[in-house]
């Protein structure tokens, strides 16, 4: 053949190659069709219908203890990690804290690109719950990306250059943003959260060609001397009394989504409302639509179709953000499309998506809020102690929640669905000296911390336990078939497949495979940190993996560390017969508590004071000090004595900005610092 000829002929069949591998982009048919394509990951939750199941059965219950690591990336990073990576043309997605986006080669872990969506660290005093992100969307050539700071960016997915970007929130308002975002038909869908600092909910779908707003959707009413922007807001409304917009209203939509192209319905759940207690929020009563509900919204324009509310004028932050699920099932001899939650307030749900119809509910642990759902209105019935406003009221499930945003899984071989479910106790009691903290205002935070809850801690021995458990739930008969408890709440997200297997990981810092039919631990490998992500499956050239995000962090990881290990986060990859090595785990050094701190005050009033300003700025992130020995941010009870003899240098001064904490100057005076310390040193003493 003619060299030249040759040469044409091979560069053709390249080019063609390279044409072909370019052209398979994640198309909307192939989000579509996700939960068919069992060797990819293209959405958080696997498909559109959120089920975390795969049909990949090469790793079974047979064999599952040949599990070894393939590779491992180290994100370097010491704050909460609870992204699900996705998996598209053998490159995996995966965010850490701060929002970076990483792109590994998913055979080896080998980094090709990071992008750093630079987000300022002093925004870390508006998010509630550490620095997270919980990952990525992808569709035609770009990841899309949301950063804490409220900006969604579109990314090429091969070189990581930011393609456009797009600001969706008011940045002197604390919005928070911390969900993936989805896509449905050409639409990047993200929400936003903050309702504890006092903002308004709505979720907004972006064109994914230019970032252009195409739709919004208020979850709450705004001023009633304005304009509604739509008829359900009108209608929602009615069952608000007071000045409740002063306060934003809450309602924010941070986390679940799920679409079913059929109906062409996508589905979003919201969140808790501003402030928490309703006797300040609303208070002449009223259910305060729509809040902690499941809404379902036309993707085309955003309109409100209908909606089910989990707990009406809800009372101790019982958000429905949590992970919705679309399944067909047969009950009571009738096939019936239905859509399963399991929110915060311990009840899980099986509710008709086609109309929004209440078919059933029933706890799936222990409460004492409500007595049970009365089946003929769907509306839970609420016990009378339940109400905080004058006497102090244990919640079951505490605000945390009896399942929080942790990702539970549908298998419709088992017929189970598997929740990260668990406990963690407040005793909650009203603050009766309340006032609303302004987030508009130049010092938004000026009181504290800048929550707006309308509650603070109540006196007493709490009665219920703290626990952690994987539970295995029939949706159809609303009863337990197993369950695996923990050491701890706040474990992992879930994962099942059809080798008849569970993966989940824990606080303790274990990754565990189950038999999912019945609930045996068949495997498990150490992961030097608590396990807050869920794990993936995804196959390449004949070899399926299991790879998960690892990093403790998030609401419980600030102030409390269950494992006894440490390391940065990390993704681990394992598939039969790995054998790469694990990194070495540093084990903390023992910590001491608190001594020879000299401060000037000496009045039990200062130090009382002292504790009031500590409960209002200091205590979200680093606990009661000397309760615990920290987390991933330190206990001020088990510092230095160096540390805390220089407070004022710490909290006026700003020298750990850089690592997302704030400046005090101007809210903290050198008295209140000094009344700060004092405190800390009196309690660390009490527990010597």
């Amino acid at each position: 053949m003619n060299k030249g000829i040759f040469i044409t002929v091979i560069g053709f069949i390249a080019f063609a190659c390279t044409s072909a591998k370019e052209e398979k982009l994640v198309s909307e048919e192939a989000l579509l069709n996700a939960a068919n394509n069992a060797t990819e990951w293209l959405t958080y939750g696997s498909n559109y219908s959120e089920t975390r199941f795969s049909k990949l059965h090469q790793i079974s219950d047979q064999n599952v203890k040949e599990l070894g690591l393939a590779w491992y990336f180290d994100m370097d990073a010491v704050r909460g990690v609870e992204a699900t990576p996705l998996v598209s043309n053998g490159i995996m997605y995966v965010t850490g804290p701060w929002s970076i986006l990483y792109a590994l080669d998913a055979r080896t872990g080998k980094k090709l690109w990071e992008y750093d969506p630079k987000v300022p660290k002093e925004y870390a005093e508006k998010a509630c719950c550490d620095v997270v992100n919980r990952g990525a969307a992808l569709y035609q050539g770009k990841v899309f990306v949301a950063s804490l700071d409220g900006r969604l960016v579109a990314i090429d997915d091969k070189t990581g250059e930011k393609i456009w970007e797009t600001l969706t929130v008011d940045q002197s308002v604390p919005y928070t943003i911390t969900g993936a975002p989805r896509v449905i038909k050409g639409n990047v869908i993200i929400g936003n959260g903050g309702a504890e600092f006092g903002v308004r909910g709505y979720i907004s779908a972006y064109d994914a060609e230019t970032g252009k707003q195409v739709w919004r959707f208020y979850s709450v009413p705004g001023n009633p001397a304005l304009p509604f922007e739509s008829k359900a807001l009108e209608e929602a409304a009615k069952t608000w009394t007071g000045n409740y917009w002063e306060a934003g209203g809450g309602g924010t939509m941070w986390d679940a989504m799920a679409y079913d192209p059929e109906l062409n319905l996508m589905y979003v759940g919201t969140g808790n409302g501003s402030p928490w207690n309703r006797k300040h929020r609303s208070p002449d009563g009223g259910d305060n639509l729509y809040l902690s509900s499941i809404v379902a919204l036309n993707p085309d324009n955003g309109e409100y179709v209908w909606h089910y509310q989990t707990t009406p004028g809800d009372n101790w932050d019982y958000t429905a953000t949590q992970q919705l699920i679309l399944a067909d099932l047969e009950i009571k001899g009738v096939q019936r499309k239905v859509i399963m939650q399991a929110p915060k307030n311990g009840f899980f749900y099986v509710i008709d998506r086609t109309n929004g119809e209440f078919i059933s509910g029933e706890p799936f642990v222990p409460i004492n809020w409500a007595s049970h759902i009365d089946y003929e209105t769907g509306r839970p019935i609420e016990t009378p102690e339940a109400s905080y406003n004058g006497n102090p009221f244990e919640a079951v499930p505490g605000p945390f929640g009896a399942h929080n945003w942790h990702p539970m899984a549908f298998s419709a071989e088992t017929g189970l669905v598997y929740i990260p479910a668990q406990n963690y106790g407040f005793i909650m009691l009203e603050e009766t000296d309340y006032k609303f903290n302004d987030p508009s205002q130049s010092m938004a935070f000026a009181k504290g911390n800048g929550w707006n809850t309308g509650f603070t801690d109540g006196p007493g021995e709490r009665e219920y336990p703290n626990f952690g458990r994987l539970i295995a739930w029939d949706p159809v008969a609303q009863k337990q078939v197993w369950a695996a408890e923990h050491i701890a709440p706040s474990n992992g997200g879930v994962l099942t497949t059809a080798g008849n297997l569970v993966f989940q990981g824990t606080a303790d810092g274990r990754f565990i495979a189950y038999n999912a039919k019945t609930g045996e631990r068949i495997w498990e490998s150490p992961m030097g940190t608590g396990v807050i992500a869920a794990p993936i499956t995804y196959e390449l050239d004949g070899e399926q993996y299991i790879s998960i995000a690892a990093g403790w962090g998030g609401n419980a990881g600030l102030d409390i560390w269950f494992s006894s290990t440490k390391t940065t986060g990390k993704v681990y990859t394992f598939k039969l017969g790995g054998n790469a090595s694990m990194p070495v785990f540093d084990e903390p050094e023992p910590k001491k508590l608190l001594t020879g701190v000299n401060y000037s005050i000496s009045g039990p009033e200062e130090i009382q004071h002292g504790l009031k300003l500590y409960l209002n700025y200091c205590t979200i992130c680093h606990g009661m000090p000397g309760a615990t020995e920290g987390g991933i941010l330190p206990n001020l009870g088990y510092s230095r004595p160096d540390v805390i003899q220089n407070l004022q240098t710490y909290v006026l001064e700003g020298p750990l900005t850089s690592r997302g904490m704030p400046n005090f100057k101007g809210r903290l005076t050198s008295e209140d610092v000094e009344k700060i310390k004092a405190y800390i040193q009196v309690a660390a003493n009490e527990f010597k």
